[in-house]
């Protein structure tokens, strides 16, 4: 499947109705953005059963403040809507498979609820996410 572009509008839709999508934020003028894309869309061919989502930060500067990009290129990786996976800089092929390997694998009803240690949902309400 070839990559596609997000956009603030798609974001949120695109990481919550797909199992996983990997996000690489990108700029023109980024010379390891460049050199990242070919790496990227390739991939994107060899799993057409994730989305390769790619966001423009220099057309989408409201996206990449709300994901608190700083540095570019950076790749985020999304499992049941849940982000697993972020880093900055150009990933070689062999790195990008590995990354890709391990979302795959990840089991994502194991992750720990921020504040409280205790595994589950990340996006209910209970001890340690601030609603009563």
């Amino acid at each position: 499947m070839p990559t596609t572009d997000l956009e603030a509008a798609t974001f949120e839709q695109t990481v919550t109705e797909n199992e996983i999508v990997l996000i690489d934020f990108w700029a023109s003028w980024c010379g390891p953005c460049r050199q990242f894309a070919p790496v990227y869309e390739q991939a994107s061919q060899a799993h057409p059963e994730i989305v390769f989502g790619k966001v423009d930060t220099e057309a989408q500067r409201e996206l990449a403040a709300a994901a608190q990009i700083t540095s570019i290129p950076t790749l985020m990786a999304f499992k049941d809507g849940k982000l697993v996976f972020s880093q900055p800089g150009a990933l070689p092929a062999q790195a990008l498979q590995q990354v890709i390997d391990a979302v795959s694998g990840l089991d994502t009803s194991q992750l720990v609820r921020p504040g409280d240690g205790t595994a589950g949902p990340t996006d209910d309400a209970g001890p340690g996410s601030g609603t009563p």
